[in-house]
């Protein structure tokens, strides 16, 4: 069931202000958070320019999120607690930045429903493999929720390994600190097939997983 913060969060998503402003913050992102750490990029051309896509980077800090905005033109789409969105004019920033309230503590069916939707509309969505925040080099064990929205919705997915995020804001951290960071975005994974079994969902999985620690050693090297 759709709730009020939604309700609203889609049309203000909707509304002709929001482009805008997401192209302003994506502007401060570029011009000011990306100097300050030193970001460097590799293989942005792999984001696919159309088409609804995944975008499912490592997950080491909170600044993760922030810092993949710049990578594309295209608008990127996220899930947020929805406990974000009972401050009308900072859930106005989020739903125009891309936002989508999620109830904490829902099952996870409404976020893979919201998310599928989403993609479904041709959409770029933040899509975090992992999970939670981890700490180190290697990759988390990896559900097969990622498999199963592209396998639905058609997505391409696309593996992003990030370097020094976890260094520059770690948890528990207020303020990061100028730490190098390195984004190396992969080349896109094709999804399985609508009608995957289930062992054939693990077996992308798997490889997801087997891509991800690919482009995250690159990123901590």
């Amino acid at each position: 069931m759709t709730t009020d913060y939604q309700e609203r969060a889609a049309r203000v998503n909707a509304a002709w202000t929001a482009l805008p402003f997401y192209l302003l913050i994506r502007t401060a992102i570029l011009g000011i958070m990306w100097p300050y750490f030193r970001v460097k990029t590799t293989g942005r051309k792999n984001i696919p320019k159309e088409g609804p896509t995944i975008l499912a980077p490592v997950h080491r800090s909170n600044l993760d999120g922030l810092l993949m905005a710049p990578l594309m033109r295209r608008r990127l789409r996220a899930l947020a607690k929805e406990s974000l969105f009972k401050s009308r004019p900072l859930a106005w920033v989020l739903a125009s930045l891309g936002g989508f309230p999620v109830r904490r503590g829902a099952a996870d069916r409404e976020s893979v429903r919201i998310a599928r939707d989403l993609l479904s509309e041709g959409n770029l969505v933040l899509v975090f493999p992992e999970g939670t925040r981890h700490e180190g080099p290697e990759i988390a064990e990896l559900f097969d929720g990622t498999a199963y929205l592209a396998s639905k919705t058609g997505s391409r997915v696309v593996p992003v390994g990030i370097g020094g995020t976890g260094d520059s804001l770690p948890s528990g951290s207020k303020f990061p600190r100028p730490k190098k960071v390195r984004i190396v975005v992969g080349e896109a994974i094709d999804p399985p097939e609508e009608k995957a079994k289930r062992s054939e969902l693990t077996n992308w999985t798997n490889h997801l997983a087997t891509q991800l620690k690919r482009v995250q050693d690159q990123a901590l090297g």
